[in-house]
């Protein structure tokens, strides 16, 4: 029997126990540790990605927590703590010669074969300690390694200006890599499923919605309903491939316009501009003009909007709750204290509880972002959009 589980992949380690930094830009709270606390106990995830799984300090915390039975190897892959299981990966940055650089994630089964690619990367990187380092190999040649290690490699948030496999590398996979080894791409958090199926050789890849959390509070800002017999890493490579009814059903995502790509801007005023604006921003003169996500697929679009395959699951333009406007810690702390986790006040809880708790106002709120109701502002350059209208919903009494 299948079931549907809440799964966000792609999570930043920002420090050691030690406090050693792992992910630069990530705060130092995000250790392993906490991030399994965070993801099973207030967020509801039952599978998620700690892409920063190569790092060896990392890897010393997670044998700890092994050796004293807090957490166990599955079977058939995977790290389970408490409601969590935990899949290993690694992001890694790879510029072809002649091209931008772009960031690839890495997923492996066992420790043992994440501890086997730490080898191959610490011969390839200035510093197998951090991490999205820049490794001195060819896409190939990492997806050679990776297969023989029983792993998978996903293009991440592959349409961003910064660092995204369409926004920073290449028109086409197949000018780059093998296509037919990558079975899923993440959109990131600029984009939806409407505007990547505009691209045909993207018609057969299944899409992923992850947060890209830097701070656990970003934990579950994106992420995506799987179907599957039971949490492991064989069972969400199936997912990813669909097989055997194993499938993505449902990707949670933010409403593009509200990530910090989507629209083209000027880095240093913010100013939104006409999507082929080039050259010095015309508002302030910054020699930075950063293209928006929406107008790099419409460059590259070969098909119609609304064309989408059969295996095509709904995107819930969803806003997370630390975008809603009256949100702020203590709201989060008092709604995690009556109901559990942020998938329960999304997904479980009725209005008229929440209003109980937090007042009406609020709580409509909550429920229009639920279902995406809720006017934005595009964000772009670098920063994210916002909440700019919320009419209609009902004030608290």
């Amino acid at each position: 029997m299948l079931h549907s589980y809440f799964c966000d992949m792609h999570i930043h380690i920002g420090g050691t126990r030690s406090g050693k930094p792992v992910k630069i830009t990530a705060s130092r709270h995000m250790t392993l540790t906490k991030i399994l606390e965070e993801a099973s106990e207030k967020k509801g995830m039952d599978v998620i990605g700690i892409i920063d799984s190569h790092s060896p300090e990392v890897q010393e915390e997670l044998l700890d927590l092994l050796e004293r039975g807090t957490a166990s190897e599955h079977k058939d892959g995977g790290i389970v703590y408490k409601e969590t299981v935990l899949l290993l990966g690694c992001e890694v940055e790879i510029k072809e010669e002649g091209r931008g650089e772009a960031h690839f994630l890495v997923y492996l089964p066992r420790l043992k074969e994440m501890q086997e690619f730490t080898r191959w990367l610490s011969v390839r990187c200035k510093n197998v300690h951090l991490s999205s380092q820049r490794i001195h190999a060819k896409l190939t040649d990492l997806q050679s390694c990776v297969k023989d290690l029983g792993g998978l490699v996903v293009p991440a948030h592959i349409f961003t200006p910064h660092k995204g496999l369409y926004g920073s590398c290449t028109d086409a996979m197949a000018d780059v890599l093998d296509p037919t080894l990558i079975y899923a791409v993440e959109l990131g958090l600029s984009a939806n499923t409407e505007m990547a199926d505009t691209l045909s050789e993207l018609q057969d890849k299944t899409f992923l919605t992850n947060s890209d959390a830097h701070s656990l509070g970003k934990i579950g800002r994106e992420y995506q309903a799987m179907m599957m017999a039971e949490r492991s890493f064989a069972e969400w490579e199936k997912a990813i491939r669909r097989i055997d009814g194993r499938h993505v059903s449902i990707n949670y995502g933010l409403h593009p316009e509200l990530g910090k790509y989507h629209q083209t801007a000027c880095q240093g005023c913010q100013s939104q501009l006409p999507a082929d604006a080039a050259g010095r921003c015309p508002e302030c003169g910054h020699k930075r003009v950063v293209r928006g996500v929406a107008a790099r697929i419409e460059q590259l679009a070969d098909r119609m909007p609304g064309q989408h395959p059969a295996h095509r699951p709904p995107y819930v333009e969803q806003i997370p709750l630390d975008f809603i406007p009256g949100v702020g810690p203590k709201m989060l702390e008092k709604l995690y204290q009556s109901f559990g986790t942020q998938m329960n006040v999304l997904h479980r809880v009725s209005e008229q509880e929440l209003a109980a708790v937090i007042g009406e106002k609020i709580a409509g709120l909550i429920v229009h972002a639920r279902a995406g109701k809720l006017q934005v502002q595009a964000g772009g350059a670098g920063t994210y959009g916002k909440i700019v209208k919320t009419q209609g919903v009902q004030k608290q009494s």
